[in-house]
């Protein structure tokens, strides 16, 4: 454990790992003091309500390590007990169905965030992976007025170009984009570019740098110095405050949970997302970002990029804590 007058704040804004005592344990380890973790991907309504039960679970197990995070208070109370603070997210609007209704109760049971779609079509908006993006879907509109009012914030990680913009007009909150990384850093389909990025940001949402390898530059080969370049050149063009981690760490997962992530239960074919046929599976992480006990590597290597004191405190914390205040909470 590093030592504990660090008071510098760091929360990690996108994990799906394969959690267990040795993951909570490598958390405190690396003095994470929140995670926003994923605990939808494809699931219903009911089916995402045993996914709160199993962390709940969790909580009770070891409440030494973790405890649920609601607001942005609750991380500094974790912090002050040596604890991660951990806030849920769904990569798709699936545990909400069809039912506007389930917004409000899907945030009062503790999610934070929801992407508007994953990969592909949703009844909101369209994904990445679409031929034609047709922009927010009627729902979509309705969806993200309700979730501005409850304190449920919009995600666009895993959408297309224009639906992003136009989420990103339309919500009269700011949305974010929770893992990703810059097209022109590293073109692959899922990072975004400058219009997108430009868009969520100029509206006060904030973009969360991945460290999935399919999303960097020169893949599981990606250099720190490189990572922490790119993070740096996208501050000042974007604004320091914009920018933070959301890793999108799946530690420990079986590759069979990468192609359940891709395929769910639309296709009969498989569907190798950012993979390939040659290398289906999940990739290899950059053996200086392997898991939470490494986070002060990415601080050394923004102050090496020439980055000060004040923007690395904000890119590795303060701006995701900044948000999660401004954004939980329902409107009055």
């Amino acid at each position: 454990m590093e030592p504990e007058k660090r008071r510098l704040k760091r929360i990690d804004n996108l994990q799906y790992c394969n959690w267990s005592e040795k993951i909570f344990r490598q958390m405190r380890e690396g003095a994470v003091d929140a995670v926003h973790v994923t605990i939808a991907y494809h699931e219903n309504f009911r089916e995402t309500v045993l996914n709160f039960e199993a962390w709940n679970r969790w909580f009770e197990l070891y409440p030494d390590l973790i405890t649920k995070g609601l607001v942005a208070s609750d991380i500094d109370a974790a912090k002050a007990a040596g604890k991660t603070a951990i806030f849920f997210g769904f990569q798709n609007p699936s545990p909400i169905e069809d039912d506007i209704g389930l917004v409000e109760i899907v945030h009062t049971l503790g999610a934070r965030f929801m992407q508007l779609t994953y990969n592909n079509q949703s009844l909101l908006a369209t994904g990445c992976y679409e031929a034609e993006d047709t922009g927010i879907t009627r729902m979509g509109r309705q969806v993200i007025k309700e979730m501005n009012r409850v304190g449920l914030v919009v995600d666009m990680s895993h959408s297309a170009d224009r639906s992003t913009i136009e989420a990103a007009d339309i919500s009269e909150r700011p949305i974010a984009i929770t893992h990703a990384n810059p097209h022109d850093w590293h073109p692959a389909l899922r990072n975004k570019r400058d219009d997108v990025i430009r868009a969520v940001t100029e509206n006060g949402g904030m973009l969360g740098f991945s460290l999935y390898p399919h999303h960097l530059k020169d893949g599981s080969g990606c250099t720190l110095q490189s990572f922490c370049e790119a993070v740096a050149r996208t501050a000042e063009t974007y604004g320091t405050d914009r920018i933070g981690i959301g890793s999108d760490l799946c530690q420990d997962q079986p590759d069979s949970v990468v192609e359940w992530m891709r395929v769910g239960r639309w296709s009969k074919e498989i569907d190798y997302g950012e993979g390939s046929a040659s290398a289906p599976g999940f990739p290899p992480q950059p053996d200086w970002f392997c898991d939470n006990r490494d986070f002060g590597n990415i601080e050394d290597g923004l102050r090496a990029v020439g980055m000060d004191a004040e923007d690395v405190s904000g890119i590795m914390g303060g701006n995701w804590y900044r948000f999660y205040s401004e954004n939980f909470s329902p409107r009055p």
